[in-house]
C-alpha cells in the first residue's frame, strides 16, 4: 500500500485553474465514491479550499493509482491531462505524510501560520469519514496531522498574530484608500470568512459595513457577534442595488458560478463612481470581465501575495521550529505504519500458542479429576494464560518497535519458519 497526494495549490496553479477543480461540499460524496471505485484506489480524502485542491489516497500501485486520480481530475475540470499536469504536484509515502502535516500546521499556506486551514483539514477528515472514504491508514494519518497542527500552534509562536485571507484582503483595501471610515463597505456572504472580514474592517476603522446574504438568519447571527457596531443587513435580491451604493465590495460565498459580472455592474453602477472589488472565494464569485470597466478595480486571492510577503519574512524562524516538530510526527506515523506488517504474524503466533495452551490445559484438568478440576479450574486457567502472556510480551514489543525494515522482515520470517506459521492462510 502507498499513501499519495495528488493536487494543486496557490503555489502551482492560478486561481482560474484552481476554481475549475474546486470540489464543494455537495459534490464531495460523489467524488469520493467515484475515486474509491477506481481499480487501484483503496481510501480517499479530499481537501478543497480557496488555495488548494488535494486528493489524499491509499493506492495499491503507485503508477496506476496516480494515473487514475489524474484522469479523474482531468475529466472533472475538462483540462487535458497534458495541460493539467503542469499545475499538479504528486507526492508519495513520506513526502505525502509530511505535506499533510505541513498543511495542517499552516506551513504550506499562502499566509504562513494561518489558523483556518486546521479546521479545513478537520472538515475534510469528517467528510471522508461520513462518506466512507477513509480506512485505517488515512484515518490515522488525518488524526495525527490534526494533532501535529495543534502541537505546532501550542509549542511555537507561528500562529500568534498570523494573517488570514480575510485580513490580507482588508489590508489590501486599506492600502487602496485613505481612510476606511469614509468608505461604504459591502460583504457578500455571511460565513466564517465574512465574519473575519467584518472583524478586520472594524479593526481598521471601518464603520459603514453592509452584509448581503441569502439567509437572513445567518446574516443576523453574524451581526449579533458585533453588538457594538451597527451592521446593515440586506437580502440577496437587493445585492446589485447595495453594490451600486458601495465603494468597496468583498465577496465570500460558496457559489459555484460567478454572481457578479460586467453586465450586472454596468446596469447598477454610475460609470463615474469608483468601485473596488475583492473576491476571496474559489470558485470565483466575480467574473474576470469586470476588469474591462473603467473606475473599477478587481482583486482575487492571488493578488494578496504581495500583502503577506512582509508577514512571511518575520515568521520563517518560527517555521523552522515547527518543521522540527513535524519530523517527530512523521517518524511517529511511520513507526506505527511499519508495525502493521507484523500484526498478521503476531496474531497468528498468539492464536497458535493459545490453541496449544487450551489443549494442554484440557489434558491436565482431565487427569486431575472432575472434583479437583471444578474447584481449581479458574486458578489453573489464569496461571497458564499468565505464563503465555509473559513469554510472548517482550518479543512482541520488540518486533513492533523494530525500525530497521530488513531486520524486522527477517525476524518475522524467522518466527514464521520456527513456529510453522502461515498468516496469509489465517486471514484469507
Amino acid at each position: 500500500m502507498n499513501i499519495v497526494v495528488v493536487g494543486l495549490s496557490h503555489k502551482t496553479a492560478p486561481v482560474a485553474v484552481r476554481e475549475k477543480l474546486s470540489i464543494q461540499d455537495n459534490a464531495i460524496e460523489g467524488a469520493i465514491s467515484h475515486l474509491c471505485q477506481l481499480p487501484h484506489v483503496e481510501e480517499v480524502s479530499i481537501l478543497s479550499t480557496c488555495n488548494r485542491l488535494e486528493i489524499y489516497a491509499v493506492i495499491t500501485d503507485a503508477e496506476q493509482g496516480v494515473h487514475e486520480i489524474t484522469q479523474f481530475l482531468s475529466e472533472r475540470s475538462a483540462y487535458p491531462i497534458s495541460q493539467l499536469r503542469r499545475h499538479l504536484f504528486i507526492l508519495l509515502h513520506q513526502d505525502a505524510l509530511r505535506h499533510l502535516m505541513r498543511v495542517a500546521a499552516g506551513l504550506d499556506s499562502l499566509i504562513l501560520g494561518e489558523g483556518q486551514i486546521l479546521s479545513q483539514v478537520k472538515h475534510a477528515h469528517k467528510m471522508a469519514q461520513k462518506h466512507q472514504g477513509v480506512g485505517r491508514l488515512l484515518d490515522r494519518l488525518f488524526k495525527q496531522a490534526l494533532s501535529a497542527g495543534k502541537r505546532v500552534r501550542s509549542n511555537t509562536n507561528l500562529g500568534t498574530g498570523a494573517m488570514s485571507i480575510s485580513s490580507a484582503a482588508v489590508e489590501l483595501a486599506d492600502r487602496k484608500v485613505d481612510d476606511l471610515a469614509n468608505y461604504r463597505c459591502t460583504i457578500i456572504g455571511a460565513g466564517k470568512m465574512a465574519r473575519l472580514l467584518v472583524q478586520h474592517l472594524i479593526a481598521k476603522g471601518g464603520t459603514q459595513i453592509a452584509i448581503v446574504n441569502r439567509s437572513q438568519k445567518r446574516a443576523t447571527e453574524l451581526a449579533n457577534q458585533f453588538p457594538d457596531h451597527e451592521l446593515q443587513l440586506h437580502p440577496l435580491e437587493d445585492m446589485m442595488s447595495v453594490i451600486g451604493e458601495s465603494d468597496l465590495v468583498f465577496t465570500s460565498t460558496a457559489a459555484s458560478e460567478p454572481i457578479l459580472d460586467r453586465a450586472k455592474i454596468e446596469q447598477n453602477l454610475d460609470p463615474n463612481h469608483r468601485l473596488l472589488l475583492f473576491d476571496i472565494s474559489v470558485p470565483l464569485n466575480i467574473d474576470s470581465d469586470v476588469k474591462e470597466l473603467e473606475n473599477l478595480e478587481s482583486f482575487t486571492v492571488d493578488d494578496l501575495k504581495a500583502v503577506v510577503a512582509k508577514n512571511t519574512a518575520s515568521r520563517r524562524q518560527m517555521a523552522q521550529e515547527a518543521e522540527a516538530l513535524l519530523d517527530e510526527e512523521v517518524e511517529s506515523f511511520e513507526v506505527w505504519w511499519r508495525s502493521l506488517e507484523t500484526v498478521p504474524t503476531i496474531s497468528c503466533l498468539r492464536e497458535k500458542v493459545e490453541t496449544i495452551r487450551e489443549q494442554e490445559l484440557e489434558k491436565a484438568l482431565s487427569r486431575l479429576g472432575t472434583e479437583f478440576a471444578e474447584k481449581h479450574q479458574e486458578v489453573i486457567e489464569a496461571l497458564t494464560r499468565g505464563i503465555v502472556n509473559k513469554i510472548l510480551h517482550e518479543p512482541m514489543v520488540e518486533l513492533r518497535a523494530q525500525q530497521d525494515i530488513e531486520m524486522r522482515r527477517r525476524t518475522v520470517q524467522s518466527l514464521q519458519r520456527l513456529f510453522n506459521l502461515d498468516p496469509e492462510q489465517q486471514y484469507s
